[in-house]
């Protein structure tokens, strides 16, 4: 199974998920021997390709629209990453822009410096190309606290599908759009390879309804119906339709379609192996259709077919999102960086891309079409899902015009979740918070798994959310719910 932000980072260029960051000393007072504002962006990462190179072409185009700024990169190991995050957020460390961890929750305790008039004054420009659920996600409690990257501006989970087994065992996969559809298509496959997973799922999975969003994540227990037709903050675990997809992989797990394993392991089955047979995955409107994931597979086809609804989340709109210290001595500067990132297409490509004429080169310069080169390094590329602006990106020459009509049209089409933009405040329940945490830990990974019997797993589930303080919760996130509604009006 690949997580969330792995899967996006398949999207639209269908590069990889790296870039940059930094810790120890602070990143905000750095200046070039040439008197230039320099402005650091920290971001997880491991790498950068043709650094040296890259970083000057894309200063070069920086500065012909800011003279004198300089942008400097720095990373930090994706391991790493969230608590190097937490210590410089928490310590009051000085930084310029970074890569937020949990931002909706840090921005409420009012770690990062409010960018609401910033953007407005010193990026204008690159507010109005970002699609505005984009604004709406990251506001909270009326506030701008970071500039999120245009990119999967919805997303929807589908049912991936190797195609090596398909055509080899002759297992025809379409109109499956569920999991009690993929029932058969999973039978058919385990009788013709026991041994390998034919539902490839491990330790964090969790079951996808069809159109439910999760304020406080999907690791808690509440949850509301994105279509908005009911207003009700609930638990997932005691839905009919959850509980039916529980049963069903329930069933699958007894008769050996998921692995035994599944609710412990880390096992990863990345997609151009033959290591399983279906899976789950995050799709976008910047993976066009199966084309990002036919990249990651090594151009192996896998087949997807529409799990859940796709609709615009509030987790989408955080996916990946800036955030300044209330100490940073570059402020305008870090906003002209973010602008020129978001408006410039020549500076938004050399950074996701690399360098021309060395990573890549136009196969149809008309159309934006681009093939990467020998130099291409795909480990070390900047993300397109960490950097800027996709709709600026050039695409790979396999991607028509009709691809991206697709692509605009969807993204036009697609409606917002009713939880769009609803970021509760839960400072008055964290106790609870941590002791449902604690009993979730034990009991979603054997549900969503399929290893424990749902309907009595549930129940005693149930009585230890009671003792821990879910009705409180519960109540406060539906009070603030129906008043974040009412304010939508």
């Amino acid at each position: 199974m690949v997580q969330v932000k792995h899967a996006l980072a398949l999207a639209a260029t269908a590069a990889s998920v790296l870039l940059l960051a930094a810790c120890g000393k602070s990143s905000s007072g750095d200046s070039s021997s040439n008197g230039k504002t320099v402005v650091t962006l920290i971001q997880p990462g491991s790498g950068i390709q043709n650094e040296k190179k890259l970083m000057a072409a894309a200063n070069k185009e920086l500065q012909k629209k800011y003279p004198n700024v300089e942008l400097k990169i720095k990373q930090i190991d994706w391991g790493d990453y969230p608590q190097k995050f937490n210590v410089m957020t928490t310590s009051g460390e000085s930084y310029d822009l970074m890569f937020a961890e949990d931002y909706a929750n840090n921005a409420a305790k009012g770690l990062f410096q409010d960018q609401t008039s910033l953007i407005k004054k010193y990026a204008k420009p690159a507010y109005n190309a970002i699609d505005p659920a984009y604004w709406k996600g990251v506001t909270v409690n009326g506030k701008i606290y970071g500039f999120p990257t245009n990119a999967n501006v919805f997303s929807k989970t589908v049912l991936a599908f190797n195609s090596t087994y398909t055509k080899k065992y002759g297992i025809d996969v379409k109109g499956v759009n569920s999991y009690q559809d993929a029932t058969k298509v999973l039978a058919q496959f385990h009788a013709k390879n026991p041994s390998t997973a034919a539902f490839s799922i491990v330790k964090g999975y969790r079951i996808v309804p069809k159109a439910m969003s999760y304020p406080l994540g999907n690791n808690f227990p509440f949850a509301v119906d994105a279509t908005g037709k009911s207003t009700k903050v609930f638990n997932p675990y005691d839905n009919d339709e959850m509980m039916k997809d529980m049963k069903t992989l329930h069933s699958w797990y007894q008769k050996g379609y998921i692995p035994k394993d599944a609710a412990t392991s880390s096992t990863t089955y990345n997609a151009g192996t033959d290591t399983w047979f279906m899976q789950t995955q995050t799709n976008g409107p910047f993976d066009y259709g199966n084309q990002a994931l036919n990249t990651a597979a090594g151009g192996k086809e896998i087949i997807i077919n529409d799990l859940s609804e796709p609709f615009k989340n509030t987790s989408d709109a955080q996916m990946a999102v800036y955030v300044m210290s209330k100490t940073s001595k570059h402020q305008k500067a870090a906003m002209q960086v973010m602008n020129a990132i978001n408006t410039d297409k020549k500076l938004e490509n050399t950074l996701v891309w690399g360098v021309e004429g060395e990573q890549w080169k136009f196969t149809n310069e008309k159309t934006g079409s681009i093939k990467t080169l020998k130099g291409y390094d795909a480990p070390k590329a900047l993300g397109a899902w960490l950097n800027g602006n996709n709709k600026l990106l050039y695409t790979k020459d396999n991607i028509t015009t009709a691809d991206k009509a697709t692509r605009d049209k969807s993204i036009k089409d697609t409606p917002e979740s009713a939880a769009l933009g609803f970021n509760p405040d839960t400072s008055s329940v964290k106790t609870e918070l941590t002791n449902i945490s604690n009993v979730m830990s034990k009991y979603a990974d054997i549900l969503n798994t399929g290893t424990a019997e749902p309907k009595s797993t549930v129940k005693k589930m149930d009585a230890e959310l009671k003792q821990a303080g879910y009705a409180k919760v519960q109540k406060l996130l539906q009070k603030q719910y129906d008043a974040f509604l009412k304010s939508e009006k």
